[in-house]
């Protein structure tokens, strides 16, 4: 039977579609496992894959465009102790850190007023971020016309304007700053039955700084060597006839020999002259550590070196050269959460009136100022964070201190202060410790405390040196415009010693221990930011009220309140 041309297709084509399903289903050869079969793929642009939708328990992340820069300052208001109290307490209260800025206006002032008649006023102009410059102007000024004792008797104030330039070329900075102050106390430690009174201006201290420096450092952190070159002069006068001179010069240097070791040589250079009516003095101090640091297995770092200095002081004969060891150990227990470290240590302490009227604005004329000797010492201690935002440090330092200073009533007016110093070494014993916890830059509560202990010789007592001081405080930043804070600050009684006068003949004079009364301090400000220009402050200090005498014969201010408004321009 002959079959045509069309019916051949259509068997052809009845064929094809009855051999699909019957390949289908043809078992497939027992052939070895990995063995590709000869197939073809047919690849067709057009076709679509979908998918059913997933279910999530998150939202798709959407990018959102950068916010517009905020041109406005945002900052923390600074406690404006009013100088009378003269707590001067060694810790530091560490405030809200200031936030990283988009571009601001660089330019502020603020005024304030009290009671005690005080007033308050500053300045800040400063050049906006950027990257070849930065140039600044700060003013400040409180003062109060009426004190704790007789009014006008016990006035104070305090002045400063401060100057400051940088310019950056490449990968060093080269900058100058200029500091100037004038303060003014009164010797107000007078008898309460002192008749007549002294007037204001017969019993008036006064204090006039300047510090000129000029510096030069490396700002690229990546560079082997690391640099800090500065070199100044710091020019201090009284009411008197006391001034002071200081040509000095720091240098501060680290090489990276290798990835985690580095040669450390640290210098500090200085020549005073200091004249008063009794005397002319001049006192040379010179100073080096050099030290080789070594990180090993990332674990434990060393470093060794020592420490040579040169003073030129006389006082006691204490030696005027000094070699001690420079050497630190620290070891990760847990790598970021806890650090153990240890070492010895020394070294000279440069002391100065320019500093040490600060401290004690009621010193007498004619003091005789000398360098301080510690060492050897011996410290040892931990810095841990056993939870996110929580900071946690001890340090415990055994010393000797030579010519440790100590203030004590002078013998020849008790409305003014001596330096004192021990004959003898002064043992010295400190613990430190700290608690910080900061939440996100919003809140910040934290404690330091100090321990000292001093162990002294030929002094009956170690002088208007507490054995305890700390402060506790707390700061809050409420949506950028309310700032809270407050500190308490309390240290323990220290010693002073006065004259007594015999009440039967022959009139004979014997020296007494005094105790210092123990200080409790609290202090509360608040900041309301009423728009990004305008914005108001007010400030409590001694809300306890206690007129505690942190120097004998001399009580602190009462309640104080100071309260003002501040412009960002």
């Amino acid at each position: 039977m002959s079959v045509s041309s069309p019916q051949r297709l259509a068997l052809a084509a009845l064929l094809s579609a009855a051999a699909v399903p019957a390949f289908a289903q043809t078992p497939k050869p027992n052939r070895p496992r990995g063995t590709i079969e000869e197939a073809e793929v047919e690849v067709v642009k057009e076709r679509e894959n979908q998918l059913p939708e997933a279910a999530r328990n998150y939202d798709k992340v959407q990018l959102a465009p950068p916010p517009k820069a905020d041109r406005a300052v945002r900052y923390t208001f600074p406690d404006f102790r009013l100088p009378s109290q003269n707590l001067n307490p060694t810790v530091r209260v560490l405030t809200i850190k200031q936030e990283e800025l988009a571009p601001l206006q660089g330019n502020y002032a603020r005024l304030g007023v009290g009671n005690y008649a005080s007033l308050f006023g500053e300045a800040h102009a400063h050049t906006t971020r950027n990257e070849d410059h930065s140039f600044g102007l700060d003013l400040r000024h409180l003062s109060s016309a009426r004190g704790p004792v007789d009014g006008k008797n016990s006035s104070v104030s305090q002045s400063r304007l401060g100057v400051n330039g940088e310019l950056y070329r490449g990968a060093m900075t080269l900058g100058a700053k200029v500091n100037l102050g004038r303060d003014r106390a009164n010797f107000y430690g007078y008898s309460p039955q002192t008749e007549p009174k002294p007037t204001a201006d017969s019993i008036k201290q006064t204090f006039f700084r300047a510090d000129a420096q000029a510096f030069i450092r490396n700002r690229d952190r990546d560079a082997k060597f690391q640099y800090d070159l500065a070199a100044g002069y710091r020019y201090w006068k009284d009411h008197y006839q006391a001034t002071e001179s200081d040509l000095y010069a720091q240098l501060r240097t680290a090489y990276y020999v290798t990835e985690k070791g580095r040669v450390r040589i640290d210098g500090d250079l200085s020549f005073i002259s200091q004249k008063d009516s009794a005397f002319e003095v001049s006192r040379p101090f010179v100073q080096a550590t050099a030290q080789y640091e070594q990180n090993i297995a990332g674990r434990l770092d060393v470093a060794v070196g020592a420490t040579l200095g040169y003073t030129g002081d006389t006082v006691n004969n204490a030696k005027q050269v000094t070699v001690f060891p420079a050497i630190r150990l620290g070891y990760a227990v847990v790598e970021d959460k806890f650090v153990l470290f240890g070492g010895l240590g020394g070294g000279l302490q440069r002391t100065t009136l320019y500093d040490l009227t600060q401290e004690n604005a009621w010193l007498a004329p004619n003091q005789r100022v000398a360098d301080t000797r510690r060492g050897p010492t011996v410290f040892f201690g931990f810095n841990a964070t056993p939870v996110r935002a929580l900071q946690t440090s001890v340090k415990v330092t055994l010393a000797n201190d030579r010519n440790l200073y100590f203030y004590n009533l002078s013998r020849r007016d008790s409305t003014k202060y001596d330096l004192v110093y021990d004959q003898k070494s002064t043992q010295f014993v400190n613990v430190h410790g700290e608690v910080i916890y900061n939440a996100a830059e919003k809140l910040r509560i934290g404690t330091k405390l100090d321990y000292n202990g001093y162990k002294v010789h030929s002094l009956q007592k170690p002088y208007h040196r507490p054995n305890f001081q700390g402060v506790f405080f707390a700061s809050y930043n409420m949506y950028d415009k309310l700032m809270l804070g407050g500190e308490l600050y309390v240290l323990s009684s220290s010693y002073g010693s006065v004259l007594r006068r015999s009440a039967t003949l022959p009139v004979s004079f014997s020296e007494v221990v005094r105790p210092t009364d123990a200080v409790i301090d609290l202090n509360l400000r608040a900041d309301y930011r009423f728009s990004e220009n305008l914005s108001f402050f007010v400030l409590g200090n001694n809300l306890l009220g206690r007129k505690y005498e942190r120097f004998l014969n001399y009580p602190s201010k009462g309640i104080n309140v100071l309260a003002g408004v501040g412009y960002q321009f």
